[in-house]
């Protein structure tokens, strides 16, 4: 959600949907929905596109990954 949120305008959700491999009709489908942030969050859109492997890339934390690591070190 908090991605979809920084993508304000129909044009950066466009391009940022081409990026991630969309189709261009797909992509302006996409981007023009009228989907609140939660619910275009969570639906195809979003869930297809950007995985949780993409976002451990990009430097996100995950807090079961911060969990596992806090086990590992016996805090």
């Amino acid at each position: 959600m908090f991605i979809w949120k920084r993508w304000k305008k129909v044009k950066t959700r466009y391009q940022m949907l081409k990026k991630l491999g969309f189709n261009h009709q797909n992509a302006i489908k996409y981007a023009n929905t009228r989907k609140g942030y939660w619910q275009t969050a969570g639906s195809q859109i979003l869930s297809c596109s950007i995985t949780d492997n993409r976002l451990r890339e990009a430097g996100y934390l995950f807090f079961l990954d911060y969990l596992n690591y806090l086990k590992t070190v016996k805090v």
